[in-house]
């Protein structure tokens, strides 16, 4: 009976050392010679593993050529799997991706089952068929966890071994040889070899030779990993981008912001569809959205729409759509509440979502949770916009300027609004009281035998004096209720009342007119500057900046610095805001900035803190005064003049200031207040800010303008009469201290 190839084959395979042996005796320098192309006698018998070498090197250099070209993973590694069952004689070989799910490592199939004869489709192991070891659960597990290669010479002789695989695939283990794949101290992949079949078990050759060729499929899978890792810092920085852009699209709604924001960026995802749950939602709830139906991207779900928690082969809709993997996340916001659920439903590539895109969702899902906050806060913001248009509404009520109270300047039996410019001019004509009535262009002006209403008439009187209303078209009707709504604006305080802003409007006026400033300005400044002077303490509460600020006023949180004199501003502006109060109505855009900018340095100017500061400067202006061509620095002007006219009850004659109540005096009846000995040291205060803060300005202002000397001289004859008054209670003082040898007040 003849022998069969096979028969020989079995027997060569079987008998290794015979085989070597046959080998060696049968080989000829002519079999040599053919194989290598040369001449029988330049036949060197070591040549054939100089040839193997050459082959091994080639196969290498293709395989690193095939990994610079090709971007596969899979099919780089499947030809290093095939060439290394080749050279060990190992049964077949598989690679193991490790891999991170709900913080819990593991390592899936992706090529399963290489053999000399396999092909790469064959042996790619699909999604949904491959096989996952947990670290704790046999060979494989084994050595990702202690990162150390193996080689089993008998599986039943390791604790380890789990015959799992075995049972799956009907196959029987007897050997193993596996490795580690490590990128740093992390763990990528494990190769293992199994069933060494020319020998009992795999050898220490063997090992060294599978270990030298998984250099190769290392670093193969190092720059796998990073690719991946890369793609997926960059798909994470576009999601967040995305999802900020849409997110600040919609602040109204917060289920339309945060499905605008996923399906936005459902590409970078690499999921097939998400689901939004948000726990005060308020609409109907959809289990699926409705974005990519709307878009066209996919047809209409028609499945439950409340989730059920289902993963099935089953199809959900008539689609023919299925769960085949779940991805769900919390949406926390910043204090940590959970404000609803966000999941994502299939990887688009079939895979289970892994450790990579739970990060990518905990971010986006955490920027969501934390934009919850931006539509709390426009909500709120919205509120509060809506309460101080009601609150800005009442105290407009309360401050504007009624019909029937205009009727009490306008003595006509007709509506205002009915009224022609021409025909209003002359009421007004007939009604108030003129230039000399009241003396409003002297510097000593007194409105001691003024009613409020009167004040209210003489200022608009000024503005009719100055030439800005013809001049700029302010509506006469507006320009009333304008000012008598001044008067009212201001609280009934001791010193800081509508009187006191009328003195400083009138005598910004007595500036500008009698002291001759108005010729360095335009008229514009010139409206401006007396609108300010009337405005400056407007709505003042009696108390100063320091006050607002220990006392925790929301005027000091909403002003940084110069608080009160800021609400002025802020008041000012609100009134001016108001159509039927705005004077400045038919200016130009140009002119009605310019307008509103010297209001703004005007009533802040009215700090004195301001003006301790910029005393040396004001110096230096006067100084430099005479000198001056550019018209526009005499702006810097102002801000002296409004300190001059805040503090100009000081310079009224003696029989009037005497009389006047003034900001010191309502400090000194706090003091009286706390100790009654302090009695009669007003004289001494009233001099002391005399010397310390008004002598400067109006003895640089008069420097400056001759016309402008009264103002000096009667603050200078005030602190002669007050100096008197002290000289007169310190000499009380001492005959009372020489008689009881009392103390004087150690407060003042």
């Amino acid at each position: 009976m003849s022998a069969t190839k096979e028969d020989v084959e079995k027997f060569l395979d079987g008998n290794p050392a015979f085989a070597q042996g046959y080998f060696n005796k049968k080989l000829t320098p002519g079999a040599l010679s053919v194989m290598a192309g040369i001449s029988e006698s330049k036949v060197d018998f070591g040549m054939l593993q100089e040839l193997g070498q050459i082959e091994e090197g080639q196969i290498l250099f293709d395989l690193i050529k095939e990994m610079q070209e090709n971007v596969n993973m899979e099919k780089v590694v499947f030809k290093i799997l095939k060439r290394i069952v080749a050279l060990i004689q190992a049964d077949r070989c598989s690679l193991f991706m490790y891999r991170e799910r709900n913080g819990i490592a593991e390592l899936a199939t992706r090529l399963f089952n290489i053999t000399t004869e396999s092909e790469l489709d064959d042996c790619v192991v699909h999604p949904d068929h491959e096989i996952v070891f947990p670290l704790d659960l046999g060979v494989v597990g084994n050595v990702a966890q202690t990162k150390k290669h193996v080689n089993l010479k008998d599986v039943n002789e390791s604790s380890h071994f789990s015959s799992f695989v075995d049972d799956l695939t009907e196959y029987k283990t007897r050997n193993i040889l596996a490795s580690p794949i490590m990128n740093g101290e992390d763990v990528v992949a494990v190769i293992m070899a199994l069933n060494k079949t020319t020998g009992p078990h795999f050898t220490t050759e063997d090992e060294d030779l599978f270990l030298k060729y998984l250099r190769i499929a290392t670093l193969n899978l190092k720059i796998y990993q990073l690719n991946y890792l890369y793609n997926c810092e960059t798909r994470k920085g576009q999601v967040l981008l995305w999802s900020a852009n849409k997110v600040f699209e919609e602040l109204t709604d917060i289920e339309r912001q945060f499905h605008k924001a996923l399906y936005t960026v459902r590409a970078y995802l690499n999921c097939d569809r998400y689901s939004v749950g948000l726990l005060d939602m308020t609409k109907e709830k959809e289990f699926f959205d409705i974005w990519p139906v709307l878009m066209g991207d996919q047809p209409p779900y028609s499945g439950p729409l409340t989730p059920d928690g289902r993963v099935g082969s089953e199809p959900l809709d008539d689609s023919g759509w299925t769960i085949k993997n779940v991805l769900s996340m919390p949406i926390v916001n910043m204090t940590e509440d959970i404000v609803g659920v966000a999941t994502f439903y299939n990887r688009k590539d079939g895979k289970p979502f892994d450790q990579q895109d739970e990060e990518l969702m905990e971010a986006m899902t955490n920027f969501l949770g934390w934009s919850h906050l931006n539509t709390d806060t426009y909500d709120r913001m919205k509120m509060i916009e809506n309460r101080k248009d009601i609150a800005q509404d009442m105290v407009l009520y309360h401050v504007k300027c009624r019909d029937d109270e205009i009727q009490n300047i306008l003595y006509f039996n007709r509506e205002p609004c009915d009224c022609e410019e021409e025909e209003f001019l002359q009421i007004l004509k007939k009604e108030l009281p003129g230039p000399k009535k009241f003396e409003i262009y002297e510097f000593g002006f007194s409105d001691f035998d003024c009613t409020e209403l009167e004040l209210v008439m003489c200022a608009i009187q000024m503005f009719y004096e100055v030439g800005v209303v013809k001049k700029f078209q302010v509506p006469q009707e507006v320009l009333v209720r304008f000012m008598y709504s001044i008067s009212k604006g201001y609280r009934k305080m001791p010193y800081h009342n509508w009187r006191h802003g009328f003195n400083v409007g009138q005598t910004m006026f007595t500036l500008l007119t009698t002291g001759n400033m108005k010729r360095y300005y335009t008229d514009l400044e010139v409206m401006a500057m007396i609108t300010s002077a009337f405005l400056h303490d407007i709505d003042h509460r009696g108390t100063n900046n320091l006050y607002q600020v220990k006392s925790g006023n929301p005027l000091a949180k909403l002003h940084g610095s110069s608080v009160l004199e800021r609400h002025h501003l802020e008041f000012s502006k609100f009134l001016l805001a108001d159509e039927s109060l705005n004077i400045y109505q038919n200016l130009n855009r140009r002119q009605n900035e310019h307008a509103i900018h010297l209001m703004d340095i005007a009533i802040i100017a009215t700090d004195l803190q301001l003006y301790f500061k910029k005393r040396t400067m004001f110096q230096k202006i006067v100084d430099l005064s005479k000198t001056y061509e550019d018209e526009k620095k005499w702006v810097d002007w102002m801000a002296m003049m409004m300190t001059a006219c805040d503090l100009s009850a000081l310079t009224k004659p003696w029989e009037v200031q005497s009389k006047v109540r003034t900001s010191l005096d309502y400090i000194y009846d706090i003091l009286t207040m706390m100790d009654r000995n302090c009695a009669g040291e007003l004289p001494k205060l009233q001099c002391g800010f005399i010397d310390f803060v008004c002598t400067f300005v109006y003895k640089e202002l008069s420097r400056f303008h001759p016309a402008i000397q009264p103002m000096y001289d009667g603050m200078l004859n005030n602190r002669k009469e007050w100096k008197a008054k002290q000289e007169e209670y310190e000499a009380q003082q001492a005959i009372l201290k020489a008689q009881s040898g009392s103390k004087t007040c150690s407060v003042c």
